[in-house]
Parts: C-alpha cells; structure tokens; sequence
C-alpha cells in the first residue's frame, strides 16, 4: 500500500481554476458495485493490492473535491493523504449497503474541515489566477484564442468568488452544482437536512453572483 503516492495534478498560478475545470472520468470500477464491493471486502480482509486498486479509482476524485474546497494544491494533496488513511483505518466499518462513494465523500469533507480549521488563524487566500499560460496554444485561431481566454476569465471568476463563500457553503455548492450530486445525496454526505443544504446552495449561488458581478465591474473601470 503506498498512500502517500498520488498522480501528478496541474500546479502554478492558475491552479485553482483549473480544479474547479477537472471533470473526473467514470471508470469501469464505479459503475460495477459488484467488482467494488469484492475489493472492499478483499481490502478488509488485509489484501494490501485490493486496497490500492480502491485508491486508484478514487483518488484523484478525493484530491479533486479536496483542491476545490481548501483552493490549494498543497493542501488538497495532504488532505488525501489523511482521508485514505482514514479509510485504511476505518473500513472495516463500512457498510456494504451503502454507497461507498458518499462514504468516501463524507470522509473527505470531514478531513477538509479539520484541515480548514487549522488554518483559521491565516487568512485564506487563493493563489492568484491571473496567469492563464494554457489559453494562449501555439496554432490555435483566433475565434478558439477567444473563447478559451473567456473560459480561463469564468473560471477565474468564481474561484475568486469561492472565497467570499463559508466553508459549509463552499462545501454544499461544490458538492451541488461542480460534482454534480443531488441534493439528498450532498444532504447524506453532509448529515444534514435536505431543506438546510438547498439554503446553503441559494445562498452561495448569491454570493457567487455578486462576487463575480463586483469583479468585472472593478475591470471595466480599470
């Protein structure tokens, strides 16, 4: 087993509008609960190479999550490391009749949380996503420059905004509306209710609003 050992992520100025743009692939594994839960219950009984094919699958969906609630590399990379070995250490207590996704979800948010809380003293800053290196692709024509520009700029935009955001909003609009789960499914990860979590998520979709309609009002006067 070699938790500490992750896939390469983009790093650099703009690190963090390129995590709210990973869009993680369905792998064969997520799709076949029958294939995950022998490898759960292989992993269990201490089959270290079962538990490492979990990882496989999964991290870069944990360091994904985790890089767009804490808005950094580094942190989203120490952040997976603990959430897998919590699972190690807790997977015996998996419940095969959940999904264990969501499980894994809920760890990861938990682990976030104890990260974000260490550093309440620091003032929590995104790196500056000025640097847009990517958009200007040797060959590309001028209308493809423009729109990728364009799409650097939205990203830009809201992981700027991210900040203006509480961490549990945080949490409930990147759990809603960039992972793309249900409310009732961001409600269970969250133990919370499904009509506290819909609050979160209109009133972080609000702030994301304003924060970007400030922003780009700050650069037409500029």
């Amino acid at each position: 087993m070699r938790i500490g050992e992750f896939t390469k992520a983009p790093s650099g100025a703009h690190e963090m509008a390129l995590a709210i743009d990973i869009h993680l692939p369905v792998t064969a594994l997520t799709q076949n609960q029958p294939a995950l839960t022998r490898l759960i219950e292989r992993a269990t009984a201490g089959d270290a190479a079962a538990f490492e094919q979990i990882m496989i699958h999964s991290q870069q969906r944990v360091l994904a999550i985790a890089w767009r609630i804490l808005g950094n590399e580094a942190d989203a990379r120490d952040a997976s490391k603990e959430v897998f070995l919590r699972v190690y250490k807790y997977l015996k207590r998996f419940n095969p009749e959940q999904d264990f996704f969501a499980w894994l979800y809920g760890i990861t948010i938990n682990v976030c949380r104890d990260i974000a809380k260490k550093r309440q003293r620091h003032q929590s800053r995104f790196t500056s996503l000025t640097e847009t290196g990517e958009a200007f692709a040797v060959g590309a024509d001028q209308r493809g420059v423009e729109e990728i520009v364009q799409r650097s700029q939205e990203r830009d935009l809201i992981a700027t905004a991210l900040t203006a955001l509480s961490y549990k909003e945080r949490v409930a609009v990147v759990l809603r509306d960039i992972e793309g789960l249900s409310t009732d499914e961001v409600a269970r990860i969250l133990k919370s209710s499904a009509t506290t979590v819909r609050s979160q998520i209109s009133s972080a979709r609000k702030k994301l609003r304003i924060s970007c309609r400030q922003q780009m009002g700050r650069k037409e006067q500029s």
